[in-house]
């Protein structure tokens, strides 16, 4: 019994470690991204495209 609980407090280190691995190996493109001007361009047009695309919905949906 004394194991299953040393399992059991393990776990968040673990969920905390996967998390941040899964959150640099999404980002690592983007990184590679921002290295040429051109790149860095279209980066930015696309998240401010994305945005107030994303706020239009927003909007539109609760009708304010």
């Amino acid at each position: 019994m004394n194991n299953f609980w040393d399992n059991i407090f393990r776990y968040p280190r673990f969920f905390i470690s996967s998390f941040t691995g899964l959150i640099l190996v999404i980002l690592t493109p983007i990184k590679n991204l921002l290295k040429t001007s051109k790149s860095r361009t279209f980066l930015v047009i696309f998240l401010i495209l994305f945005f107030l695309g994303l706020y239009n919905i927003l909007e539109n949906m609760l009708g304010l």
